[in-house]
This record gives C-alpha cells, structure tokens and sequence, in this order.
C-alpha cells in the first residue's frame, strides 16, 4: 500500500473568516461534519479530502504547526491577486522551481502558511 497523504486539516481561529477565504481564493466548499467549528472540506472530484477546524493546542500549549501544503493553481500570478484580495497576504513571490513549476508562498487569514503552486505540464 502506498503512504500517501490521505487527508489534511487547516486550524484556525476564526472558521468562518478562514472559510469565506478559501471559498473565494480556491473555490473549494465546505460541509458541516461531526464537532462543532468542524467542516469537511471538497476542493475537486478526486482529491484528498480536507477539514477546516477549530485551532486547539495539542501538547505545547500553541497553536498547531504541521506540514506545509501546496495547492494546484492554473495561473500562480493571478491566484497570488485572489489571496490578497480575499485578506491573504503572499510571503514569497513566484518563483520557478526547474522541472516543476512556478511556486508562491502566502499566509491565510488565519496565519497560516501554505504555497500555491503552477504545475508545468507533464510535473504532476
């Protein structure tokens, strides 16, 4: 069996404000789902399924720090516009990764850190 990412979570502080900005920077939505301040997130038919909830402490007493995500885009200059425009902020301009793509950095609302990134054709 391979041990591939089958699902992620995004934490924040205010849901509804870090639902409302990845509803208009990605166009993903969300479907309520068991606790609550707990939603199910679709991004498209066929990938991994995600949750936006509530931010909890796990051990350490702050915030949870975990794996860095990337997110498909179409156009990486014009999804660095959408995430400023819904109240995110980009972290690292575009830059080209050699027989990848083209990769930006940026913060949610929730401050949050995650990359958005244009695949060449053929890398993914």
């Amino acid at each position: 069996m391979p041990n591939d990412i089958a699902h992620f979570a995004i934490h924040a502080d205010d849901c509804e404000r870090a639902k409302a900005f990845y509803e208009k920077a990605f166009g993903w939505s969300f479907e309520p789902w068991g606790p609550p301040n707990f939603w199910r997130i679709h991004t498209s038919p066929g990938a991994i399924h995600g949750a936006l909830q509530e931010r909890r402490a796990p051990v350490s007493g702050q915030g949870m720090i975990g794996f860095e995500c990337s997110i498909a885009v179409k156009d990486v200059k014009s999804a660095a516009k959408t995430i400023e425009a819904c109240g995110g902020r980009v972290t690292i301009q575009p830059f080209e990764i050699e027989g990848v793509g083209t990769l930006l950095m940026f913060e949610d609302t929730e401050g949050n850190v995650a990359g958005a990134m244009q695949y060449q054709e053929g890398a993914r």
